[in-house]
């Protein structure tokens, strides 16, 4: 349609003006009123005349896979060849010979980096396996942040030790890993287990790990489920309802969290560890505590017993938690009764 329009314009105003008012492409007028030949077959491949031969482009592999040469880029091979007084090709040419060969990749050797190992740790009690982590507590202004470590036993859920310090140093950690065996009355666990973090992997806090027989484990890089008990307890911190969203100093923080740790520790019924308290799980007067549990239900049962389906039992005790929860056959995933 737009070609009999442009085609009754043309004798009026000329093709340029005609294309213009209809917007036609000049070039798309021309190749539908002059189209090209069908092509049969296959097109022959064109070759330049200044084209390499088959023996030069032999010559010019044979100098890039040489000994001198194979660790070096074609722009390096160019520039010594006719420093030397030698001229085989250009860099492009090089570049596209190896192409063709499937060899255009970095020459030289890499470092190769051993995969990092998943963390497995099993802890059948407390203070078998530790973890701790830190996070930012915000300050008065934007900007302005303090920090919070926290050691929890992964078995009972206990915050063991618990600091809130301006900034993090190796220092700082080492002195937290003492103060958190002191807070446990001495006792030392098998394993402490950390992230990546500067502090955490320092030279100061490993030679102290290692002088008390301490396993360190660390989680793999940007993998935040290897530490899952540090961001679940930051979790409940951060999500209480009485968490301000900014701290006016150092020591508001720290009277904080000193009422969140005691409550946590001493008044918090976890789901995790049977709805006991991480401190009677963590001291072992959580099986009596459930016993009476039990007396209380069954007495309840005995009054009532058309209120229930079955005979009522608490919740169990777990016997053991984990990081990564190794193969089924390497661990009793039973629960005490």
């Amino acid at each position: 349609m737009i070609d009999e329009v442009t085609g009754e314009l043309e004798p009026l105003c000329g093709t340029r003006a005609a294309c213009a008012l209809t917007g036609k492409s000049r070039a798309t007028l021309h190749r539908h009123r002059h189209p090209q030949p069908p092509r049969h077959g296959p097109r022959r491949p064109v070759v330049h005349p200044a084209a390499l031969s088959s023996t030069e482009r032999a010559a010019v592999l044979t100098e890039l896979r040489s000994d001198r040469f194979v660790d070096k880029s074609p722009a390096q091979v160019w520039a010594i060849l006719l420093d030397e007084g030698r001229y085989l090709c250009s860099i492009s040419t090089m570049y596209r010979l190896l192409r063709g060969h499937g060899e255009v990749r970095e020459r030289r050797r890499q470092a190769s980096h051993p995969p990092r190992t998943k963390p497995e740790l099993v802890a059948t009690g407390p203070n078998q396996v530790w973890s701790w982590d830190a996070t930012k507590l915000a300050g008065p202004f934007k900007g302005k942040y303090y920090t919070l470590l926290v050691m929890l036993d992964i078995f009972s859920r206990k915050a063991v030790a618990w600091k809130v310090i301006p900034a993090e140093s190796q220092w700082i950690a080492k002195q937290f890993q003492l103060d958190a065996i002191a807070a446990n009355n001495g006792i030392i666990p098998d394993y402490i287990h950390a992230d990546n973090g500067g502090p955490m992997t320092s030279k100061p806090v490993a030679e102290l790990l290692v002088d008390l027989h301490i396993t360190r484990s660390h989680s793999r890089p940007h993998v935040s489920n290897d530490n899952p008990y540090s961001e679940a307890n930051f979790k409940t911190l951060k999500y209480c309802p009485a968490f301000p969203g900014r701290f006016a100093s150092i020591r508001e923080a720290d009277r904080f969290c000193q009422a969140f740790f005691t409550h946590y520790n001493n008044h918090h019924r976890h789901s995790g560890i049977g709805l006991h308290t991480p401190a009677t799980v963590h001291d072992g007067t959580a099986h009596q505590i459930r016993a009476e549990r039990r007396k209380v239900l069954t007495a309840a049962y005995a009054a009532n017993p058309g209120r229930f389906r079955r005979p009522p039992n608490p919740p169990k005790l777990p016997t053991s938690a984990w990081i990564n929860e190794p193969p089924k056959e390497n661990i009793n995933t039973e629960f005490v009764a």
